[in-house]
């Protein structure tokens, strides 16, 4: 009937170049070789190996909609990509983000790559221009790594100093 047959999907394919595996924990069956990947109890879903030792876990982070398309990424066959935070996007829906300037996680802000070189830039861009603010002071929270701080007031950007990124929010 078909070269690759699953019993419990009932799946049928005669392509296996695609190498279906069924995850029993899933409870679905997917492509890619199963040595390719492993299965995230926390996260709830299948990853690349590449991720094994390295994602952050995200409760159910697969069960959700992707927060650009809102499509179910369980159940997508689109490639999903694992942010640094641990939230899951569609890897197309992440390249689109990025081709429009926006560099931080939707739903909990966070950067969604290294920004160093973008700060660096910035703190150079920022010295040259003149803040008549010198003498007033505003709490921030950093996005990337959490720290509560207080800083000199500037109109274009807050830098935290526990990380350096000015990912950061006026609180």
């Amino acid at each position: 009937m078909g070269k690759y047959f699953c019993e419990v999907c009932k799946l049928f394919d005669d392509d296996v170049s695609k190498e279906q595996y069924h995850c029993h924990v899933c409870g679905i069956c997917r492509i890619g070789g199963r040595e390719n990947f492993f299965h995230c109890s926390k996260c709830g879903c299948c990853y690349s190996k590449v991720l094994k030792n390295s994602h952050a876990c995200v409760e159910g982070a697969m069960h959700h909609d992707c927060p650009i398309c809102f499509e179910y990424l369980f159940e997508s066959r689109n490639d999903v990509s694992v942010l640094p935070c641990g939230h899951t996007i569609h890897e197309k829906c992440l390249k689109e983000m990025k081709e429009h300037c926006q560099f931080a996680c939707p739903l909990c802000s966070k950067s969604v790559c290294d920004m160093s070189k973008a700060w660096e830039r910035l703190d150079a861009e920022l010295a040259t221009l003149s803040n008549s603010f010198d003498d007033k002071m505003v709490r921030i929270l950093c996005n990337d790594c959490g720290a509560v701080s207080e800083v000199q007031f500037h109109l274009i950007a807050h830098k935290c100093h526990n990380c350096k990124s000015y990912n950061t929010r006026q609180i």
